[in-house]
């Protein structure tokens, strides 16, 4: 089945079998101002529920970072989910929308002395952190708090690789948990994050085993007078994009199974509670971004090649195709006729607003300007990477489907 769209450029339909029929409805009956970001709050509800499934006893700590839509930290706060936050301005969301200082984590490991003053005013009591200085930082600002440090990982897997940026290394991580111990602070545990969008299920196994390494030496250098407790397995858990992708099962299985051989029954660190951060996973496949062309060019008059500029680029939402990381799948308003390839940029006078030009999307021959381009599974850092205002043009609004209870 097809939902036809109204307006202009819209010469075709979108298909159902691809776009969900709420969204598709949604984009057909409202012709809604492009760009914008469409999301079905129902996949927010059922990817949470899938997760608690599919990992019970794990905290859920959804990544606000990934989309900090007001619908979105609702519906995940009437499901019971913990939120990961990276600024004070995540945190003062999460509170005005009703979410219990109890379950906010500040999982950001570069925060200024006064935020975390500030997130402690406010009642948070949950910091991560990867080095020397940000401990001390925390002991100051945040006193008595529970802690827990993050360890490197290589990111191999991953589509989107978190680099060095954040984490320790092992014996470091051992020293920084038994220093905050000393200082006050109550050493929580380890987390680390295998890589967004990450497509190798195996990945989790060599992390938790770096985990139960710096648990195990804490315990023993401290002689068990420092316990950790648990282990923050971060994110990673991927959306549909171009690249075929694991089930959700073969994740749990795998991550099970690491689990229950990093951290044996009796060994001497004890087995610890597991925490997720979930960004992607929970929104990016809830969401699609409907975009219109502006103009369709080519740069010689035998080229082969066009170069299709949408009204939304890199500056607009779409940070992630830096490096052509993610691939999203994209429809048209006019699929079903001959195709040929494409480079896709943005609007901008920018150079580096080009989102494709090496990996070879093949687009309708008779796309033109004002039809209309739809990237799929576009609910997770799109609207949330956008400039304020940068050449003039506003971040995309959002428009968010209300739960229907099915």
């Amino acid at each position: 089945m097809a939902v036809v769209l109204k307006g202009p450029g819209a010469a075709a339909s979108l298909d159902e079998s691809l776009v969900r029929s709420d969204i598709a409805r949604f984009i057909a009956d409202t012709n809604p101002a492009t760009p914008c970001l469409v999301i079905a709050l129902d996949v927010v509800a059922e990817r949470y529920r899938a997760l608690t499934e599919a990992l019970p006893g794990a905290a859920v700590y959804y990544a606000v970072k990934a989309n900090p839509e007001n619908d979105i930290v609702g519906v995940l706060r009437d499901l019971g989910s913990r939120f990961d936050v990276a600024s004070p301005a995540e945190i003062d969301l999460c509170l005005e929308a009703g979410v219990p200082a109890s379950k906010i984590s500040y999982g950001n490991t570069i925060k200024k002395a006064a935020d975390i003053a500030y997130s402690y005013s406010r009642g948070v009591r949950l910091f991560a952190f990867d080095s020397a200085a940000e401990l001390a930082k925390i002991a100051e600002n945040a006193p008595g708090s529970s802690v827990f440090c993050r360890i490197l990982t290589t990111g191999e897997g991953a589509d989107w690789p978190l680099s060095r940026k954040f984490g320790c290394d092992s014996e470091m991580a051992i020293d920084l948990l038994l220093a905050a111990a000393d200082a006050g602070l109550d050493p929580w545990g380890v987390s680390f994050h295998v890589g967004s969008q990450q497509r190798d299920v195996s990945q989790w196994r060599p992390a938790l085993f770096r985990a139960a390494a710096v648990m195990a030496g804490v315990h023993r250098r401290s002689e068990g007078r420092v316990q950790l407790r648990g282990v923050n397995l971060g994110g990673g858990f991927p959306a549909h994009y171009l690249e075929d992708i694991p089930s959700l099962a073969e994740y749990a299985d795998a991550i099970g199974a690491a689990y229950a051989e990093a951290f044996p029954i009796g060994g001497d660190a004890g087995r610890p509670d597991l925490a997720v951060e979930p960004g992607r996973y929970i929104v990016a496949d809830a969401g699609v971004l409907h975009t219109e062309v502006v103009l369709v060019s080519r740069k010689h008059a035998d080229d082969t090649e066009r170069w299709v500029y949408l009204d939304t680029g890199v500056f607009g939402g779409l940070a992630e195709t830096i490096g052509e990381a993610i691939k999203y799948r994209i429809l048209t308003s006019r699929d079903g006729g001959p195709v040929g390839p494409v480079v896709l940029a943005g609007p901008t006078c920018d150079s580096l607003d080009v989102m494709y030009q090496h990996h070879r999307y093949e687009l309708p021959l008779d796309l033109q300007a004002e039809d209309r381009v739809t990237l799929l599974s576009a609910g997770a850092y799109t609207k949330a990477y956008c400039t304020d205002g940068f050449n003039g043009f506003s971040p995309m609004p959002a428009h968010c489907l209300p739960l229907t209870g099915k």
